[in-house]
């Protein structure tokens, strides 16, 4: 046999934070709510899980009752509903300042 080449493992590394960001942005995670007396789910990312929660901070309207508002205007799947909405008042906010 002939001499065997070993090579040892790279040392681990700090991601970059945009590259942090994209992996987070796409681990979703379902959550439960209960909109005017149905349950119901919806999958978001964890960005836009806190984004939400703040949101109705914000506005001192209970999750569940923001969401409902939301369910009520959209025309797509609640979830990416949630997201646009988050988008535009992201954007909205902005354009004020």
């Amino acid at each position: 046999g002939g001499d065997a080449v070993r090579t040892r493992p790279a040392p681990a590394r700090a991601l970059p934070v945009p590259l942090l960001l994209c992996y987070a942005l796409r681990m979703t995670r379902k959550h439960s709510l209960t909109i005017a007396g149905h349950a119901t789910s919806l999958t978001l990312e964890p960005i836009f899980w806190e984004a939400l929660k703040t949101a109705a901070e914000t506005e001192n309207k209970p999750l569940a009752a923001l969401v409902a508002e939301i369910d009520e205007a959209r025309t797509t799947n609640l979830s990416s509903a949630i997201r646009v909405w988050l988008y535009e008042r992201a954007i909205f906010s902005v354009a004020r300042e």
